[in-house]
Parts: C-alpha cells; structure tokens; sequence
C-alpha cells in the first residue's frame, strides 16, 4: 500500500513539473489513435492529453504530427530500431617488424645450437674412431 503512495505522489509531482514529462506521453497518445485506426491530429492528441489530466503542449503535438505525415506506423513498429553490424571475418593482422624480427633470431639461435649439438657429437665420433681405428 505504501508503494502505491509513492507512485501517486510522483504522478502528482510529474504533472506539476512539466520538465519531468518525456514527451513519451505524445508518442503514446499518437500508437492510441493509430490502434484504434482514428487518424493522428492536434486535436485527438491535445485530447487524449487532456483525458490523461495532462497539459497539453501544442508545440510538441504539432511536431509530432507534422514529424508522422506520411510515415507508415505499422511498417514502422514491425523493424527493429537498429540492426547490428556484421563482424567481417579477417584474418589475424601481421605480426609488427619488431615481433617478426625476435621470432627470426629465436629460429637462428635454435638451429645454431642444433648445428652445434650436430658438431659435438661428430666430434665425438671421431675421437672414438681412434681409438678404435
């Protein structure tokens, strides 16, 4: 019940402060008329306004009604308000000169210690071909 108190004192404040209105209330009046296939006019919003014990703002009934002239409501309504873009599918950007340069010295390094791993054991080799020899 307390809620209830809350939501009709806020109400009540909303109708005293017009800069707390959204002007979503407009938009409201307009889906109402169209729903009920009356046309959309000054006068039937400046009602439905009036009705809703709302002051009316012949401004943005104006507006509104010159800003629906011609719009499909219906088509409208049915298309999403936006659409996400497709992500492209690219492939993974070049490695910077920096980064491709370490990987070149890494490979270096480990093909000299593989080719010194190689002369070791040659060396290795030989000497017990001596021996043996």
């Amino acid at each position: 019940m307390s809620e209830c108190l809350f939501i009709k004192k806020d109400i009540i404040k909303a109708k005293e402060n017009k800069e707390v209105m959204s002007g979503m209330e407009y938009i409201y009046a307009a889906l109402l008329l169209h729903n009920s296939g009356k046309e959309i006019t000054e006068e039937r919003i400046s009602a439905i306004m009036e009705a809703a014990g709302i002051e009316p703002d012949m401004g943005r009934i104006k507006g509104l009604v010159s800003a629906l002239d011609g719009v499909n409501i219906d088509e409208a309504i049915s298309q999403p308000a936006y659409a996400p873009a497709p992500v492209p599918q690219t492939p993974a950007p070049p490695a910077e000169k920096g980064e491709a340069e370490e990987k070149g010295k890494e490979e270096e390094k480990k093909k000299e210690k593989e080719e010194e791993k190689e002369k070791a054991e040659e060396t290795g080799m030989e000497g017990l071909a001596s021996l043996f020899g």
